[in-house]
């Protein structure tokens, strides 16, 4: 595995933190999450209860082991040294401040252990009026603007369906923790790697930002696609929506082709993407005429057959069953866990996805470690 050997102490909760735990271990690395006595707080995101705990906790908390300490005591902290001072790598998501409180920020650690990658996970960032605010996904997407650019534009701003935020500020810090160990290869010290939600937030509107910059403009909300390409966003066909995303002139051409629109493939009036953007109104209302007379499956074989960019707009089920996704592999079994499946991590090397290696731990499970001279030995 690329990480193994690699050592992860991990003071983290919910799902920010957790995920960068996750991916380590899942590439290798030895991952110990370190617990409250009453636990993480996902485990108690309930209902529904599965294997013990919520679905959450299961969902970013694989292949790790578990230890619980009382850190507001000299015995807990204690402990958590000891895990530390064998560590290459820290990862805290506590709410700001917490840890400066119990003596465990990145001077006391590193001092500890010099050579420590000490990744510290904030919500509005590690300076600023804010830094000290607490924060969760959904208050990112608001705060940001990522909500405002969400919806249908005649609508309210809606937040997006998915953690981004908190998924990619994870990976973020897993991607600040690997380069963070490059960097100690070159000095031989460790580094304090900073995220936060906030700035993960505002750097998933760069495409925003950009076109805000170049016009001086609000953005404008669409609700499946982009209002900067012609085609690309859903249509109705007559049992379900699908989207074309025939983004650029070789692609309108085929999809003009594909619907007998000639003047679409030949005409220099839908040359280029600005020439198609002053028509919009005009392409969507004939696509959308000719689109509602057959049904999704009956269009995804047309375009297919085109090499239009074509999807139907499925529902999480829906994708479950989707031959591309199947024969990807990414839906895995969770060893002993009869029953449960897990989405394994989206990265293949040599062809060959990482495993889940273990199911998410028991609360302490892993305690009988901090009794040992040298808790990371037999890893």
């Amino acid at each position: 595995m690329p990480l193994s050997g690699v050592r992860v102490v991990e003071l983290a909760q919910i799902i920010a933190g957790p995920v960068v735990g996750q991916v380590l271990a899942e590439l290798g690395a030895d991952v110990i999450k370190v617990e409250r006595p009453e636990g993480d707080e996902s485990r108690r995101w309930t209902p529904p209860v599965w294997f013990g705990a919520a679905p959450t906790f299961h969902g970013v908390n694989r292949s790790k082991r578990s230890v619980s300490l009382d850190l507001t005591t000299e015995e807990g902290r204690a402990g958590l040294m000891k895990l530390v001072r064998g560590a290459d790598v820290f990862v805290q998501n506590l709410r700001p401040g917490v840890t400066a409180k119990l003596g465990l920020g990145p001077d006391t650690l590193l001092r500890e252990n010099p050579r420590l990658v000490y990744c510290d996970m904030g919500a509005f960032g590690h300076k600023g009026p804010k830094r000290l605010d607490p924060g969760f996904e959904v208050l990112f997407q608001a705060f940001s603007g990522l909500m405002d650019n969400t919806g249908d534009p005649d609508g309210l701003p809606m937040r997006m369906g998915a953690a981004v935020c908190d998924m990619s500020t994870g990976l973020w810090t897993a991607l600040g923790a690997l380069a963070g160990l490059r960097q100690r290869e070159k000095t031989g010290k460790g580094v304090v790697v900073n995220t936060s939600l906030l700035e993960t937030a505002m750097f998933l509107l760069t495409t925003q930002f950009v076109s805000h910059k170049a016009t001086g403009k609000r953005p404008v909300r669409h609700p499946t696609g982009s209002p900067r390409v012609v085609v690309f966003e859903a249509f109705d066909a007559a049992d379900g929506r699908i989207l074309i995303t025939a983004a650029t002139d070789r692609l309108f051409k085929r999809l003009g082709l594909a619907l007998g629109r000639s003047d679409w493939a030949e005409s220099p009036a839908f040359e280029g993407n600005a020439a198609r953007m002053e028509r919009h109104g005009e392409i969507v209302r004939d696509l959308q005429a000719v689109l509602a007379e057959g049904r999704v499956r009956e269009w995804m074989e047309v375009f297919e057959a085109a090499g239009v960019p074509a999807s139907p707009i499925n529902n999480l089920a829906d994708a479950l069953e989707e031959p591309q996704i199947r024969a990807l592999g990414m839906v895995v079994d969770v060893p002993d866990r009869e029953g449960m499946q897990a989405l394994a991590l989206p990265i293949s090397f040599d062809g060959r996805r990482p495993a889940v290696r273990a199911p998410a731990p028991g609360l302490g499970a892993d305690n009988a470690l901090l009794d040992l001279d040298d808790p990371w030995a037999g890893a």
